[in-house]
């Protein structure tokens, strides 16, 4: 048997282990139609860029149908591609596009919630006898009319919404407009799983499953405790929004979810080599949950928590501590790592504030990210160190920023128009007169067309960088181990099997001398950076690295 057809009856079930894995938000990707909006279409047209940069896999956020009140995350037909952004066939021409490349497609699934015009929402909602009367979480008022207990939306105010059809409040994590699933009904988790089957028969290879730990709620329709003051923090909702006030433990993080995942994870294994990857909101109990989900291997392959998507600040201790608490909480565990997402600002502004070699720290910061232990997840735009873009009042769409602005923006301003080429209309993102989200001049002059093929760029360092990792598998699938901090400096070593390799970080505008470990070193180069060694001594510039490997 030769070693393609070997490939071809044998995938590697473990391909997401270690995977690099290129977030699309497909409105901002590439327009194909001229109407200002990313497309399928668009997304086939520049898998090229992608597989150029060395990604493994590719993650869409939502394509399906929607009224865009929550721009795709409030799904109105699970089964279809919305019109805005092409149709079925648009999507096989993705995944053959993706497949040709080499490269793995995994969509964003949203099933938490629908949209309130999805078909099974308008039926419940029509009476309290339909058939479909008991698929999402409805409940009769207190007495008094309030609602049926104090839980919150994330988006803002009370997470139950009035319905006088039926008289009953439902259920809403989020928008008024995205209404609960009842998964406690076993029908609503069969129609779910086979939604899954669809897209699996069509050839994804993966998915990205939105607010993971959202699932299930409290049947008794508990009261949520108060959350003492010293225990908030704003990793998963601004620090102006009042539900961090609470502790969640009756609207999410159900123990009755561990059931479904194992049921959702039966059906990935009904395919071959897929995998999926969770995403656990959660402020206080965010490893955990990510432990639980991850543990044995019937459950999620993978899940990703909000410790590098937070604002607080990246040094080289946190860097240590969050693996730490990641392999304390989840030591069968993966966990999928990324610095940004459509859901959070841009981490070269969010940690680089007052930095003034905004570009160095980007591939820095990319370096940092593609050693971690675990896969990784790069966001469009982040090759090309783009920043979070100032969005005017009067631009903003993001309903969850016009409810807290000033004091927070939304979400917007890492959601702008990928830019192409510095030289074309909308930076060759589109041809419309006016784009669905207006293009900073600052990202323009980062366009793709303008750092290719210059070593020095932004855009090269991930290309080359991503082609150093490639080269050592302890990189992708090793453990690894920390060692002392040493004032802004990061070391820790990646280890796979006989294979050990050091890597050096300067956290630090200033250069910065660190001791090289005990025994023989081999210098590696190819990365980018260039740091010295004198009498046992590393040299390492601002923002720069050095990695060995054992000898």
């Amino acid at each position: 048997m030769n070693a393609v057809s070997q490939t071809v009856m044998s995938p590697d079930k473990d391909w997401w282990r270690g995977a690099v894995i290129y977030q699309i938000y497909p409105r901002s990707y590439q327009d194909s139609n001229g109407d200002g909006i990313g497309d399928l279409k668009g997304i086939t047209a520049r898998l090229p860029h992608i597989a150029a940069l060395g990604a493994d896999a590719i993650w869409i956020s939502p394509f399906f149908k929607s009224p865009m009140k929550d721009f795709g995350y409030d799904v109105s037909d699970y089964l279809d591609v919305d019109p805005m952004f092409g149709s079925l066939s648009d999507f096989d021409g993705v995944i053959a596009e993706a497949h040709r490349l080499g490269i793995k497609v995994m969509i964003d699934l949203v099933i938490s919630h629908t949209s309130d015009q999805h078909a099974w929402f308008v039926e419940s909602r029509s009476s309290r006898t339909n058939p479909k009367s008991d698929w999402y979480v409805w409940s009769d008022p207190k007495p008094d009319g309030t609602p049926p207990n104090n839980w919150l939306s994330i988006f803002g105010g009370s997470a139950w919404q009035w319905d006088p059809t039926r008289m009953q409040y439902y259920l809403h994590n989020f928008l008024t407009s995205q209404p609960d699933l009842n998964l406690h009904n076993p029908d609503v988790q069969d129609t779910l799983l086979e939604s899954v089957r669809f897209w699996l028969r069509r050839g994804v290879d993966g998915f990205r499953l939105d607010t993971i730990n959202f699932y299930f709620h409290d049947k008794e329709l508990r009261d949520n405790p108060a959350l003492a003051p010293e225990r908030r923090n704003a990793s998963t909702a601004p620090a102006v929004n009042p539900y961090n006030f609470q502790e969640h433990i009756y609207d999410k993080n159900r123990p009755e979810n561990i059931a479904f995942l194992k049921r959702f994870r039966a059906v990935l294994d009904e395919f071959p080599a897929i995998a999926a990857v969770g995403e656990v909101g959660d402020s206080q109990r965010g490893l955990e949950i990510v432990g639980e989900y991850t543990s044995g291997d019937d459950k999620m392959q993978m899940c990703y928590a909000f410790e590098f998507l937070a604002p607080d600040a990246l040094t080289p201790a946190r860097v240590g501590e969050v693996q730490q608490a990641f392999a304390d909480a989840a030591p069968e565990g993966w966990a999928c790592w990324a610095f940004s997402n459509h859901d959070v600002v841009r981490h070269v502004s969010r940690w680089g504030l007052d930095v003034v070699d905004r570009d160095a720290f980007a591939k820095l910061l990319a370096s940092i990210l593609l050693t971690q232990r675990g896969s990784v997840c790069i966001y469009q735009g982040e090759e090309l160190g783009l920043t979070e873009a100032d969005i005017a009042f009067e631009d903003l769409q993001d309903p969850y920023g016009i409810q807290f602005w000033p004091e927070f923006k939304g979400r917007d301003g890492c959601r702008t128009p990928m830019v192409w080429d510095s030289r074309s209309q909308n930076a060759g993102f589109s041809t419309a007169d006016k784009t669905w989200l207006p293009i900073p001049v600052e990202h323009v002059l980062k366009a793709v067309d303008t750092q290719e093929g210059k070593p020095e760029t932004v855009l090269e360092h991930y290309r080359r960088f991503l082609a150093f990792r490639r080269e050592f598998p302890a990189f992708a699938k090793g453990g690894i181990a920390f060692n002392p901090v040493e004032g802004s400096v990061l070391t820790y070593r990646r280890t796979m099997g006989n294979e050990t390799i050091l890597c050096m970080f300067n956290m630090s505008a200033e250069p910065a001398v660190a001791g090289m470990p005990e025994g023989e070193w081999q210098t590696l180069s190819g990365h980018g950076f260039d740091s010295t060694i004198e009498n046992q001594k590393v040299h390492l510039p601002a923002w720069s690295a050095y990695f060995a490997r054992h000898a």
